[in-house]
């Protein structure tokens, strides 16, 4: 277990009225403990995919940047958060931590808790799958062996759908359908936020022959919220479980300049803020991950503060 009790601090307003507790002040790191329906962070601390696919690297200090801004933020309706530490990837042993990161959140799953990974960078997608896989197939047991459709919903503007490998953070999602092909699994990848000058021809030739759903940026604006959000009811309508992953990346530079690729164009933080909400309150949620979160080029913590935005409306019941 990491020690983060330097971290897990802010400010105490137990003198002034009402309830005043903060995050810092209900997080507990006993996981074992947890019970259904707790939310458990989980940390992905990896640099090695970002550097395989010729990035920036930095990653490996989001998971600590993104608790540090979320350790003052309100409790509100929530009562208890666990902390599970970090998974570390040492040098380039990327498939090892992929691989320790899928036992934890399988560990997670099974104990009832709702797991919201903190990256690292998107390569962190492949380790999550796997643990989430591992769930999956443990209760397609108890329900008779029946496999349900499964949604992943990327918010992204890469499709991070390479077919070069060993695996990279620009390959996770070919590796994660390569796999539901070999599994048997229904599973639908649809990815929200892709920019047309993020990735090449052949990339988009490759979503089209995995019948991948996407949207580019330049329809992920507030105008056009309504008609997105009633395509993701759609797909949301047709799965049975949910797996979100959010890129940073997707966001404008201006809002999150600490990434490896910063978006000249972006969506709007409102609208992935409006899909985080609709994918969470949809009942069908397993698991979620915040990718691509890099302190080394972030600006007064911007996109720290953002990224524990988006995890605080995961947190919440």
């Amino acid at each position: 277990m990491n020690d983060y009790s330097e971290i897990w601090r802010g400010r105490d307003d137990a003198s002034e009225q009402g309830d005043t507790r903060r995050l810092f002040q209900i997080v507990q790191q006993e996981v074992s403990a947890c019970t259904g329906g707790d939310p458990v962070l989980l940390g992905f601390a990896c640099d090695a995919g970002v550097r395989r696919n010729k990035g920036r690297p930095g990653s490996r200090g989001g998971p600590r940047a993104i608790r540090a801004m979320l350790a003052g933020l309100p409790a509100h309706t929530l009562n208890v958060l666990w902390d599970a530490g970090d998974v570390i990837c040492e040098g380039d042993a990327l498939e090892s931590a992929q691989a320790a990161l899928g036992e934890r959140v399988a560990t997670i799953l099974g104990l009832g808790g709702r797991p919201v990974v903190l990256g690292g960078g998107h390569e962190m997608a492949w380790g999550s799958f796997q643990g989430l896989s591992q769930y999956l197939e443990s209760r397609s047991e108890e329900i008779n062996g029946e496999r349900k459709p499964l949604l992943i919903v990327n918010m992204d503007a890469h499709f991070d759908l390479r077919t070069s490998r060993p695996g990279s953070s620009g390959t996770p999602f070919d590796q994660i359908l390569e796999a539901c092909r070999t599994q048997g699994r229904p599973v639908t990848y649809a990815c929200f936020g892709i920019s047309r000058l993020g990735n090449t021809s052949g990339l988009f030739a490759h979503a089209d022959s995995l019948g991948a759903f996407y949207i580019e940026d330049v329809d992920m604006q507030e105008r056009s919220l309504d008609q997105r959000l009633a395509d993701l009811a759609l797909l949301l309508a047709q799965a049975e479980d949910v797996y979100l992953t959010i890129d940073l990346d997707v966001l404008p530079a201006a809002v999150a300049p600490g990434v490896s690729a910063p978006a000249a164009y972006g969506v709007p933080l409102s609208v992935v803020e409006a899909f985080v909400d609709k994918i969470h309150s949809s009942s069908k949620l397993r698991l979620a991950d915040i990718a691509e979160m890099n302190p080394d080029l972030d600006i007064d913590h911007h996109t720290a503060r953002v990224a524990a935005r988006l995890v605080w409306r995961l947190l919440m019941p």
